[in-house]
Formats: C-alpha cells, structure tokens, sequence
C-alpha cells in the first residue's frame, strides 16, 4: 500500500529516479489557511546535498501544489503536490544492474514483483520521503489550528548521546543536534563513517505538546500504533519508543 491514515489520509508517488515525486491528500477541510512559504521551509529542512554529513545528491525539492488550494485557502477537496527531480544520475547504477546489494530492498522487491528498477532505490529509497514531508506541512498546518505543537531533533549519533535536549538550537546544526555539547563528537562519527564508506545509525526524538486527551482510537488505531506504523515503514527506521522526555542530565 502507499497510503496512510484513515480520515486524515495521504497516498504517495514516484520512484528515486523517476521524473518526479509526489502526494495526493485527503480529509482536509475547507477554509484552512496554506502556508506555502511554510510547506517549502519544511522541505528545504529535508533536501539532500546541504553539507558534508548527508547525502551528496542535490536536489532543490520545489514543491508544487496542483489542486485542492484556491487563493491560499482549502477548498476541502484533494490536494495533490508534485516534486520534480532534478538530480536523476541513473548511470551511476549500472555496475549494479546484474548485482542485488546487501542490506537493500533489491532482492525482496525482485522476489515480490517479478522485475527490478536498479536505478537508486526506486519505491524503497528514502528520497520518498520527500512527498511524506509534503504531506507532513500540511498535517502541521492544520495541528496549528488545534494549538498541538511537534518539536524534533537528533539525541544521539553512533552511541553519542545527548545530555540535554534543547529544540530551539536544532535548527542552528547541520545535523539538527539537540545538545551543541556533544554535537562536533557526533559530526566526527558520520564523517568516519563516511571515509570508511560506512555508516552510522542514530536517534530521532519527537516532542509533542498539547495533544487531547483521548486522540485515536481503539484498539487499532490508538495513536500509539498509528506513529509507530508511519515510522516503522520509512525504511532506515528499526524501532520505536514512546514515553516522556527525560533529560540525561
């Protein structure tokens, strides 16, 4: 399926080298206000080929939105945006033509579909998530309108963990740091990695605020299982935890 949600609801499209990405939204009403300074600042937070300790393709991940928004407002009909790519270097992929790479979802797509898309990932690469952060500007968007605030940033890197997380600083890192202390030691772990043509795994930590009580619903789609559902499918996730924040210092 590439579709999540129930009433709130977003289907995603296109490859890691096709001509572009995108997605479709459902279930926001009418009369709410589009921010489209708002969805691009969202997007630019994600884009690839920033600095050195992500991702050396580069992409501009220009959003446009092709319906459902007339005059800055919903119209409570689909709305539906598109990324084009721009950075498509499919050559690059040749010498794995005939090759299925460890770790990678080649062989199951392969053994799934009957046929195979050697150029990057395809559906299973991350530049997917490109249209999930779209689709995420606008859920912001109308959580604004409910007051309900979503803070994020990276507490640890290769085992460097943060002692105190501060948001506000998270935009000011390259690597969206919650504590500057340890932050040059987490930059020096993916650029060894990097060297090494390795990589690191790390932690995410989402804060929430203001969030009603008896959101979601039971027992299959408590909010639990819905954020842990959303998460585990991005494909570099492998675990989930929920609970209260507390600080390690």
């Amino acid at each position: 399926m590439n579709t999540f949600g129930h009433r709130f609801r977003f289907t995603t499209f296109g490859e890691s080298h096709g001509k572009a990405l995108g997605c479709i939204v459902d279930g926001v009403p009418a009369g709410i206000k589009i921010d489209e300074k708002f969805i691009q600042d969202e997007m630019d937070r994600r884009k690839p080929g920033q600095n050195k300790y992500a991702t050396s393709r580069k992409e501009g991940d220009k959003v446009e939105i092709l319906s459902g928004v007339f005059e800055g407002i919903t119209t409570g009909t689909s709305i539906s945006m598109i990324i084009f790519n721009e950075n498509q270097k499919s050559k690059d992929y040749t010498n794995v033509k005939d090759l299925f790479r460890p770790g990678h979802a080649d062989f199951t797509y392969f053994n799934k579909y009957g046929t195979r898309d050697y150029r990057g990932g395809g559906r299973s690469s991350a530049r997917e998530t490109a249209a999930r952060v779209a689709a995420g500007a606008i859920a912001k968007l109308m959580l604004k309108e409910l007051d309900i605030q979503v803070q994020s940033g990276i507490c640890e890197i290769d085992g460097v963990k943060a002692e105190n997380y501060d948001f506000s600083q998270v935009s000011d890192s390259e690597i969206f740091a919650l504590d500057k202390n340890v932050e040059s030691t987490q930059k020096d772990a993916i650029l060894a990695a990097k060297s090494s043509h390795n990589s690191v795994g790390g932690v995410a930590l989402i804060n929430v605020k203001n969030v009603p009580i008896g959101l979601g619903e039971p027992l299959y789609f408590k909010l639990d299982s819905q954020i842990a559902n959303a998460m585990m499918s991005i494909n570099a996730v492998k675990a989930v935890e929920r609970g209260k924040i507390r600080q390690s210092g």
